[in-house]
Protein backbone atom coordinates (compact mmCIF):
# COMPACT_ATOMS: atom_id res chain seq x y z
CA UNK A 1 0.00 0.00 0.00
CA UNK A 2 2.80 2.42 0.87
CA UNK A 3 4.40 1.72 -2.52
CA UNK A 4 1.14 2.55 -4.26
CA UNK A 5 0.87 5.85 -2.40
CA UNK A 6 4.48 6.67 -3.33
CA UNK A 7 3.68 5.93 -6.98
CA UNK A 8 0.65 8.23 -6.86
CA UNK A 9 2.87 10.91 -5.39
CA UNK A 10 5.42 10.52 -8.18
CA UNK A 11 2.75 10.72 -10.89
CA UNK A 12 1.24 13.78 -9.21
CA UNK A 13 4.57 15.60 -9.04
CA UNK A 14 5.24 14.80 -12.71
CA UNK A 15 1.82 16.07 -13.75
CA UNK A 16 2.19 19.27 -11.71
CA UNK A 17 5.56 19.83 -13.34
CA UNK A 18 3.86 19.78 -16.75
CA UNK A 19 5.09 16.34 -17.76
CA UNK A 20 2.93 13.80 -19.61
CA UNK A 21 2.42 10.75 -17.40
CA UNK A 22 0.33 8.63 -19.74
CA UNK A 23 -2.33 8.38 -17.01
CA UNK A 24 -5.45 10.36 -17.99
CA UNK A 25 -6.40 11.40 -14.45
CA UNK A 26 -2.96 12.74 -13.64
CA UNK A 27 -2.52 14.44 -17.00
CA UNK A 28 -5.90 16.13 -16.51
CA UNK A 29 -4.78 17.27 -13.06
CA UNK A 30 -1.68 18.81 -14.61
CA UNK A 31 -3.73 20.71 -17.18
CA UNK A 32 -6.25 22.06 -14.64
CA UNK A 33 -3.53 22.94 -12.11
CA UNK A 34 -1.63 24.91 -14.75
CA UNK A 35 -4.70 26.69 -16.15
CA UNK A 36 -6.08 27.66 -12.73
CA UNK A 37 -2.77 28.19 -10.88
CA UNK A 38 -3.67 25.66 -8.18
CA UNK A 39 -0.97 25.67 -5.49
CA UNK A 40 0.88 22.37 -5.56
CA UNK A 41 0.72 22.05 -1.80
CA UNK A 42 -2.96 21.12 -1.93
CA UNK A 43 -2.39 18.04 -4.08
CA UNK A 44 0.48 17.07 -1.81
CA UNK A 45 -1.75 17.51 1.23
CA UNK A 46 -4.31 15.09 -0.26
CA UNK A 47 -1.59 12.49 -0.85
CA UNK A 48 -0.58 12.86 2.80
CA UNK A 49 -4.13 11.79 3.60
CA UNK A 50 -3.70 8.68 1.44
CA UNK A 51 -0.50 7.93 3.32
CA UNK A 52 -2.26 8.15 6.68
CA UNK A 53 -4.88 5.62 5.62
CA UNK A 54 -2.23 3.35 4.13
CA UNK A 55 -0.39 3.39 7.46
CA UNK A 56 -3.53 2.50 9.42
CA UNK A 57 -3.32 5.80 11.29
CA UNK A 58 -5.83 6.70 14.03
CA UNK A 59 -6.49 10.12 15.63
CA UNK A 60 -5.49 10.71 19.22
CA UNK A 61 -7.40 13.97 19.63
CA UNK A 62 -10.14 16.03 18.02
CA UNK A 63 -7.47 18.22 16.44
CA UNK A 64 -5.93 15.10 14.88
CA UNK A 65 -9.33 14.13 13.48
CA UNK A 66 -9.86 17.58 11.96
CA UNK A 67 -6.36 17.61 10.50
CA UNK A 68 -7.05 14.24 8.88
CA UNK A 69 -10.33 15.56 7.48
CA UNK A 70 -8.38 18.46 5.98
CA UNK A 71 -5.91 16.13 4.28
CA UNK A 72 -8.54 13.87 2.72
CA UNK A 73 -11.24 16.45 1.96
CA UNK A 74 -10.47 19.99 3.06
CA UNK A 75 -7.52 20.29 0.69
CA UNK A 76 -9.81 19.19 -2.15
CA UNK A 77 -12.16 22.01 -1.15
CA UNK A 78 -9.27 24.46 -1.46
CA UNK A 79 -8.41 23.18 -4.94
CA UNK A 80 -12.03 23.42 -6.05
CA UNK A 81 -12.26 26.98 -4.71
CA UNK A 82 -9.26 28.02 -6.79
CA UNK A 83 -10.85 26.40 -9.86
CA UNK A 84 -13.99 28.43 -9.11
CA UNK A 85 -11.99 31.64 -9.18
CA UNK A 86 -10.82 32.19 -5.61
CA UNK A 87 -7.37 33.77 -5.53
CA UNK A 88 -4.67 31.44 -4.16
CA UNK A 89 -3.73 34.11 -1.60
CA UNK A 90 -7.31 34.65 -0.34
CA UNK A 91 -6.67 32.86 2.94
CA UNK A 92 -10.05 33.52 4.54
CA UNK A 93 -12.10 32.15 1.65
CA UNK A 94 -9.77 29.16 1.26
CA UNK A 95 -10.13 28.43 4.98
CA UNK A 96 -13.90 28.40 4.44
CA UNK A 97 -13.48 26.10 1.43
CA UNK A 98 -11.39 23.80 3.58
CA UNK A 99 -14.18 23.89 6.17
CA UNK A 100 -16.64 22.58 3.59
CA UNK A 101 -14.47 19.55 2.89
CA UNK A 102 -14.01 18.97 6.61
CA UNK A 103 -17.79 19.11 7.13
CA UNK A 104 -18.29 16.56 4.33
CA UNK A 105 -15.72 14.17 5.78
CA UNK A 106 -17.15 14.42 9.29
CA UNK A 107 -20.57 13.53 7.86
CA UNK A 108 -19.04 10.55 6.05
CA UNK A 109 -17.31 9.35 9.21
CA UNK A 110 -20.53 9.66 11.23
CA UNK A 111 -22.52 7.71 8.66
CA UNK A 112 -19.91 5.01 8.06
CA UNK A 113 -18.87 4.12 11.61
CA UNK A 114 -20.29 0.62 11.31
CA UNK A 115 -18.84 -0.07 7.84
CA UNK A 116 -15.44 1.23 8.91
CA UNK A 117 -15.48 -0.94 12.02
CA UNK A 118 -16.26 -4.00 9.89
CA UNK A 119 -12.96 -3.53 8.03
CA UNK A 120 -10.96 -2.65 11.11
CA UNK A 121 -10.95 1.13 10.74
CA UNK A 122 -11.83 3.69 13.41
CA UNK A 123 -11.58 7.44 12.88
CA UNK A 124 -12.81 8.42 16.34
CA UNK A 125 -10.27 10.25 18.50
CA UNK A 126 -8.83 8.30 21.40
CA UNK A 127 -9.83 11.04 23.84
CA UNK A 128 -13.48 10.82 22.72
CA UNK A 129 -13.48 7.05 23.20
CA UNK A 130 -11.80 7.37 26.57
CA UNK A 131 -14.35 9.94 27.75
CA UNK A 132 -17.16 7.45 27.03
CA UNK A 133 -15.21 4.42 28.30
CA UNK A 134 -15.07 2.85 24.83
CA UNK A 135 -12.31 1.03 22.98
CA UNK A 136 -11.59 1.05 19.26
CA UNK A 137 -12.68 -2.25 17.77
CA UNK A 138 -15.30 -2.74 20.48
CA UNK A 139 -17.19 0.54 20.12
CA UNK A 140 -19.82 -0.69 17.66
CA UNK A 141 -20.93 -3.67 19.74
CA UNK A 142 -24.65 -3.56 20.67
CA UNK A 143 -24.13 -2.82 24.40
CA UNK A 144 -22.41 0.46 23.50
CA UNK A 145 -24.90 1.82 21.00
CA UNK A 146 -26.36 4.40 23.39
CA UNK A 147 -22.89 5.84 23.94
CA UNK A 148 -22.26 5.76 20.21
CA UNK A 149 -25.39 7.85 19.77
CA UNK A 150 -23.54 10.53 21.74
CA UNK A 151 -20.54 10.17 19.42
CA UNK A 152 -22.81 10.54 16.40
CA UNK A 153 -24.16 13.78 17.87
CA UNK A 154 -20.65 15.10 18.51
CA UNK A 155 -19.66 14.40 14.90
CA UNK A 156 -22.87 15.95 13.53
CA UNK A 157 -22.51 19.05 15.70
CA UNK A 158 -18.92 19.49 14.57
CA UNK A 159 -19.89 19.01 10.92
CA UNK A 160 -22.63 21.62 11.34
CA UNK A 161 -20.14 24.18 12.66
CA UNK A 162 -17.87 23.69 9.65
CA UNK A 163 -20.80 23.70 7.23
CA UNK A 164 -21.96 27.06 8.62
CA UNK A 165 -18.47 28.48 8.14
CA UNK A 166 -18.29 27.17 4.58
CA UNK A 167 -21.56 28.88 3.67
CA UNK A 168 -19.91 32.24 4.43
CA UNK A 169 -17.14 31.44 1.97
CA UNK A 170 -19.66 30.48 -0.71
CA UNK A 171 -20.97 34.04 -0.71
CA UNK A 172 -17.96 35.30 -2.70
CA UNK A 173 -18.26 32.68 -5.45
CA UNK A 174 -19.90 33.23 -8.85
CA UNK A 175 -23.61 32.38 -8.82
CA UNK A 176 -23.41 28.90 -10.42
CA UNK A 177 -20.51 27.87 -8.20
CA UNK A 178 -22.26 29.26 -5.13
CA UNK A 179 -25.43 27.34 -6.00
CA UNK A 180 -23.48 24.09 -6.42
CA UNK A 181 -21.60 24.54 -3.16
CA UNK A 182 -24.75 25.36 -1.18
CA UNK A 183 -26.58 22.37 -2.65
CA UNK A 184 -23.71 20.04 -1.73
CA UNK A 185 -23.54 21.56 1.76
CA UNK A 186 -27.22 20.89 2.29
CA UNK A 187 -27.06 17.32 1.01
CA UNK A 188 -24.04 16.33 3.09
CA UNK A 189 -25.27 18.30 6.06
CA UNK A 190 -28.49 16.32 5.84
CA UNK A 191 -26.52 13.09 6.29
CA UNK A 192 -24.95 14.32 9.52
CA UNK A 193 -28.24 15.67 10.81
CA UNK A 194 -29.96 12.35 10.13
CA UNK A 195 -27.27 10.51 12.07
CA UNK A 196 -27.86 12.86 15.00
CA UNK A 197 -31.65 12.44 14.74
CA UNK A 198 -31.47 8.64 14.80
CA UNK A 199 -29.25 8.57 17.87
CA UNK A 200 -28.27 5.05 18.90
CA UNK A 201 -30.15 3.63 15.88
CA UNK A 202 -28.09 5.61 13.34
CA UNK A 203 -26.27 2.48 12.15
CA UNK A 204 -29.19 0.03 12.08
CA UNK A 205 -29.39 0.84 8.38
CA UNK A 206 -27.20 3.11 6.32
CA UNK A 207 -28.19 6.77 6.15
CA UNK A 208 -28.89 7.72 2.55
CA UNK A 209 -30.14 10.84 0.80
CA UNK A 210 -32.99 10.08 -1.58
CA UNK A 211 -33.23 11.56 -5.05
CA UNK A 212 -36.21 13.64 -3.91
CA UNK A 213 -34.24 15.00 -0.96
CA UNK A 214 -31.32 15.88 -3.22
CA UNK A 215 -33.61 17.70 -5.62
CA UNK A 216 -35.13 19.52 -2.67
CA UNK A 217 -31.71 20.72 -1.56
CA UNK A 218 -30.85 21.80 -5.10
CA UNK A 219 -34.03 23.89 -5.22
CA UNK A 220 -33.47 25.33 -1.74
CA UNK A 221 -29.84 26.13 -2.59
CA UNK A 222 -30.97 28.04 -5.66
CA UNK A 223 -32.96 30.40 -3.45
CA UNK A 224 -30.09 30.67 -1.00
CA UNK A 225 -27.67 31.46 -3.82
CA UNK A 226 -29.96 34.18 -5.18
CA UNK A 227 -30.44 35.82 -1.77
CA UNK A 228 -26.79 35.24 -0.80
CA UNK A 229 -27.40 35.96 2.89
CA UNK A 230 -25.54 33.39 4.92
CA UNK A 231 -25.89 33.62 8.70
CA UNK A 232 -22.82 35.00 10.47
CA UNK A 233 -20.41 32.21 11.38
CA UNK A 234 -17.14 33.40 12.96
CA UNK A 235 -14.48 30.74 12.66
CA UNK A 236 -12.07 31.87 15.37
CA UNK A 237 -12.90 28.79 17.45
CA UNK A 238 -12.58 26.37 14.53
CA UNK A 239 -9.49 24.36 13.70
CA UNK A 240 -7.57 26.09 10.91
CA UNK A 241 -5.67 24.30 8.15
CA UNK A 242 -1.92 24.45 8.53
CA UNK A 243 1.01 23.80 6.26
CA UNK A 244 2.74 21.79 8.95
CA UNK A 245 3.39 18.06 8.97
CA UNK A 246 0.35 15.74 8.93
CA UNK A 247 -0.64 13.80 12.05
CA UNK A 248 1.92 11.25 13.18
CA UNK A 249 1.35 7.79 11.71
Amino acid sequence: MAARVAHIGELTESALAGEITGEAAFDALGVVAAECAIPREYARDVIEGFALDAAGWRPRSEADLLRYCYHVAGAVGCMMAVVMGVAPDDRDTLDRASDLGIAFQLANIARDLSEDDAVGRCYLPDDWLSELDLSAGEHMRPPYRKRMGVVGKWLADLAEDYEASARIGAAVLPFRSRWAVLAAAGIYGGIAREVRKRGSHAWDRRVVTTKAQKLGWVAKAFGQAVLNRASPAPRERLWTRVRAAPPRA
